[in-house]
């Protein structure tokens, strides 16, 4: 996991239940799985999702800032996600007991993106270019 990769971690309350969950999302199995971090390589891209959980991160951090558990399913991030058809992501999260947030429609900065919730409350945007597309 070493050089130009780039790793995005988020913070999850259940490293297995996340695991699953991404795991059935993306089609595919971890790159990493080991206690303590689980790596993904996100579909359509080079980039790496880590999911690391609350207690593990909470140890590191010590006292320096709020333990990331007392945020209870408020979204700590949004994973925005350029990928080929939107609306079958949105369809597949959904299935796999993801919080509905806006479907699929084409949003004012030029993608047509859709949204979820994912197990911890995290944002995932399934999106794609409308603008690409019209160049094509």
């Amino acid at each position: 996991m070493a050089g130009n990769n780039h790793i995005f971690i988020i913070y999850v309350s259940d490293q297995k239940r996340s695991r699953d969950f991404y795991s059935a999302l993306f089609d595919s199995d971890p790159v990493l799985d080991e206690t303590g971090m689980t790596v993904f390589l996100l579909p359509e891209s080079e980039i790496q999702l880590g999911i690391m959980p609350e207690k593990g991160i909470a140890e590191i951090l010590g006292s320096k800032v709020a333990d990331p558990s007392s945020r209870n399913g408020i979204p700590g991030c949004e994973i925005y996600l350029f990928v080929s058809d939107p609306d079958k992501y949105y369809t597949k999260a959904v299935t796999l007991k993801a919080v509905p947030v806006s479907e699929g429609r084409s949003r004012n900065w030029g993608d047509y993106a859709a949204y979820v919730s994912d197990p911890d409350g995290h944002i995932i945007a399934f999106a794609k270019s409308v603008t690409d597309e019209k160049n094509n």
